[in-house]
């Protein structure tokens, strides 16, 4: 059995530890997206950026009348292919280029959702990033030894109902952990 059989990390969490000082993954929450020979690809689903979803759309000449939707964050989902957008949704509705992660989670790359979400025929439940981040076979492994991130399933209450700035304690809070508590330190039995 190869290394990566160990770790399944297709839809779940990587929730990055004190301990990993990289500036822009310091208390990342990834959606793993896929995880294969070749290594991880996972959207960040906790860190805003300064663009809102109308803001966007009107860019690609679309117009959104909700409210509430016109103060959607863009997230930033990693710093691979920052152009390209991903929306991580409840799974109705069928999309030019959808996959379904679980029963509860899809992820659509294509335009035809976002004119949907304009015109409020989107999916219930949705985020929408732009980028993402990709780890090569075994680097991410080498990382969860090195104490970089914690794994836990992913949860789509988090994802969708939890506030950005808040998803990073939450979800160590329910895999039950006291992110006040967390050190940099650690050590290997």
């Amino acid at each position: 059995m190869n290394e990566t059989n160990h770790f399944v990390l297709t839809n779940q969490f990587l929730v990055a530890m004190p301990a990993l000082t990289d500036p822009y993954f310091s208390r990342a929450v990834i959606y793993v997206c896929e995880h294969d020979e070749k290594g991880v690809i996972g959207i960040m689903i906790n860190q805003p950026l300064r663009v809102n979803l109308s803001e966007l759309l009107l860019q690609m000449g679309m117009t959104i009348d909700d409210e509430q939707l016109q103060n959607t964050s863009v997230l930033c989902g990693g710093p691979i292919h920052p152009e390209r957008g991903f929306v991580l949704h409840t799974p109705n509705g069928k999309w030019n280029s959808s996959l379904d992660m679980s029963s509860k989670l899809t992820i659509t790359t294509s335009k035809d959702i976002l004119r949907a979400i304009a015109t409020k025929e989107g999916p219930e439940q949705f985020v929408f990033a732009l980028g993402y981040a990709n780890w090569s076979h075994g680097q991410i492994e080498q990382e969860i030894r090195n104490n970089f991130w914690l794994t836990c399933p992913a949860n789509s209450h988090i994802l969708f109902n939890v506030p950005c700035d808040q998803r990073w304690h939450t979800t160590l809070y329910l895999s039950g952990i006291d992110a006040d508590k967390l050190s940099c330190y650690s050590g290997h039995a």
